[in-house]
Parts: structure tokens; sequence; C-alpha cells
């Protein structure tokens, strides 16, 4: 069995159990696959523990994953070697890639891109276009439209806590709110433990988003040296949100 750690555990649990984009990152892949091979070489942004990347990987594309968080990483790596599947884990910050290779696809989902405020967008975007092969694609999932504020109420309905058991406890992650000001949307979630002796701890933790529209982003990957091809849409859930993904070729 693998070990799980506590940042690997909340990443499963808030991100794990979405597939609503999993067929467009699916699609892409097999439009950006090489000469009429069937296997693309793909770069995941943010690639958590490997809910894209282990995807792909069972579809046959060779997958490099990178994530500033180490944690995450060992996760992804190990789940890839226990499943016998081609990931490449790699901790970096994409605002500094430095992989000397280039990929069919470079996909960044879940509003990973607007974890990243200004200047680092701008980096990470011009390594991105680095990293890019000719005519390669490059697709980014953004929040579809602004965020409007809400926040949980006693009697009003709200999303379902995502929820997952370890080591016989249960840990739960609550949504709270959701709070744009100033350019920055404040996602905010209550995580709890339960312990298989049924002590409960909790605490909050806060996701902040820099808000981007998709002209926004055309403009900046364009500066950066991408071409927008076009925009596609993954519908929201009962759970999630709707998203834009937006997708560029490479140069060349």
């Amino acid at each position: 069995m693998i070990a799980v750690r506590e940042e690997a555990v909340w990443h499963d649990v808030e991100c794990g159990a979405y597939g609503a984009d999993l067929g467009l990152w699916t699609e892409l892949a097999s439009i950006a696959a090489w000469g009429g091979e069937r296997r693309a070489e793909v770069l995941e942004i943010g690639c958590g523990t490997g809910r894209v990347a282990l995807h792909l990987a069972r579809r046959g594309h060779c997958v490099t994953g990178v994530d500033l968080d180490p944690v995450l990483i060992e996760a992804l790596a190990e789940r890839a070697r226990a499943a016998g599947l081609a990931v490449d884990a790699v901790a970096t910050d994409a605002r500094e890639l430095d992989l000397d290779r280039r990929f069919g696809l470079v996909a960044a989902p879940m509003q990973v891109i607007q974890l990243l405020g200004e200047p680092g967008r701008a980096r990470a975007l011009a390594g991105i276009a680095a990293h890019l092969a000719p005519g390669g694609l490059a697709a980014f999932a953004i929040l579809d439209g602004p965020a409007e504020p809400w926040r949980a109420s006693p009697g009003a309905a709200a999303p379902a806590p995502d929820v997952r058991e370890r080591d016989g406890g249960v840990c739960s992650s609550l949504p709270l709110a959701i709070e744009p000001e100033g350019g920055v949307i404040a996602v905010r979630r209550l995580r709890q433990i339960v312990s298989p002796a049924g002590q409960l701890s909790e605490a909050e933790d806060v996701v902040r988003l820099h808000e981007l529209a998709p002209g926004q982003l055309e403009r900046q990957g364009e500066a950066a040296g991408l071409r927008p091809r076009e925009r596609r849409r993954i519908a929201p859930t009962d759970d999630h949100l709707g998203s834009v993904v937006v997708v560029f070729e490479g140069a060349g």
C-alpha cells in the first residue's frame, strides 16, 4: 500500500473525484499526437497527485507532470510506478520551466493558471511557449465568467462536502465561501478530520485565484509567442463551477 501524506490527501479529497474535464484533455492529447502516432508527449502544469496525468498515461500518452509541491509530486511518482505508467513527475515552479524538452500538448487544468498573478503568469506562458513543439497545443482552464460572491448559510442549499476515508478516519472538505475582491477570488473551505477514535480536528483553507478573462489570457499568450486557436467549455457540475478552456498553438 502507498503511504499518503496529508497534503496529498487533501488534494485527492478536493480534486480527485472531478472528472468533467477528462474527455477534453483526452481529445486534445489525441489531436497533439505527432506524425500520425497515437501517443502524444504531454506536459501537465500543476499536476498534483495525478488526476489528469495518470488518466492520459493510461491511454498510452507519455506524460510529464510538474508541480511546485514536492509531496504531491512524490505521490504522483509512486502511483505511476505502482501502475506501470509512463509518467515523469518533476517538482518545479511553472514560472521557471527548464525541462530541455518539447511537448505536443501542454495542459493546465482546474484554473491552475489563475493561481499565478503578474509577472509570474507572463513568465509561465513564455516558458510554456518555449517547451511547446511547433504546431503543438497549449490549453488552460479558467473560470467561466466572473465569480459571484457566495457564502454558506444555515438552511440554504450548498454543495456537499468532498469526503474520503484515510487510515480508518474520515477527511471532509466543506465549501464555505467564494469572495471576489480586488481582482482576486478567495475560495474558502473547512477541512475536517475525524480520527478512528472519533476525535475531530478542523482548519480553514483558502485558495486565491486571480481574475482572468479569456481575451486577457489570449492577449498574454500571444505576447509570449503562442497563437490563439479556440475556446472550449466544460459545463458546471453540482459541485464544481464551469470552465472555459483557452487553447493555443505553438509558433513555427
